[in-house]
């Protein structure tokens, strides 16, 4: 739903900044983040999408070939929370189960004015294979272990496939979103500290 804060909470962890004034997404805008994730280098390529009805039409196009989704409600809107329920049939429907499906309430600093419980929201998450996460792009709480933990998950559902196509059966679902799963080659630490730019 739009005013939820997705575009908060993605920008919040690509660039650690954040806007107390709104700004509505149109369509949808493109991210990256790299990482290092227990020896595996990873480019998460991020799509930001609108969450405005009218542009719902449009989520296939950026969808389709994703490996998770992370479906964002208001805590303090109860409609935002509904809405996500949508979400997630249409992710089921065109998509199956090998997508990693986060669920998650944003807000959490404005808990005064919860509208949508913990435990529903939970509960909810448990019964179509979400996992379910807490943040607040404002306070910057919870969006890096909500994206370490769904970067964490794509690798193993990949694994998982990779394996069963090893094994002669046919897994066309991840062959199409091209995951590639390389060791990382160990990193030359410049001297200049713990970081290096390249």
């Amino acid at each position: 739903e739009g005013c939820v804060g997705k575009t908060s909470l993605v920008l919040r962890y690509c660039e650690n900044k954040f806007n107390d004034k709104h700004i509505t997404t149109l369509q949808a805008s493109f991210l990256t983040k790299k990482l290092n994730i227990g020896g595996k280098r990873v480019n998460l390529a991020i799509w930001d999408t609108a969450g405005q009805e009218r542009f719902h039409a449009l989520g296939p196009i950026y969808y389709r070939d994703s490996n998770g989704a992370i479906l964002v409600y208001d805590i303090t809107d109860e409609d935002s929370f509904q809405k996500v329920k949508n979400w997630v049939k249409e992710l089921r429907k065109m998509l199956g189960n090998e997508i990693c499906l986060c669920i998650v309430g944003n807000k959490i600093d404005l808990e005064k004015e919860r509208h949508v419980s913990v435990q529903e929201a939970e509960m909810y998450a448990e019964s179509v294979g979400a996992k379910h996460y807490h943040t607040s792009a404002k306070q910057n709480k919870g969006i890096e272990e909500l994206f370490l933990d769904l970067c964490k998950r794509m690798i193993e559902t990949a694994q998982v496939d990779e394996r069963a196509r090893g094994n002669g059966s046919s897994q066309s679902g991840t062959a199409r979103r091209g995951v590639q799963i390389i060791d990382d080659e160990p990193q030359v630490q410049s001297s200049g500290g713990c970081c290096s730019s390249g």
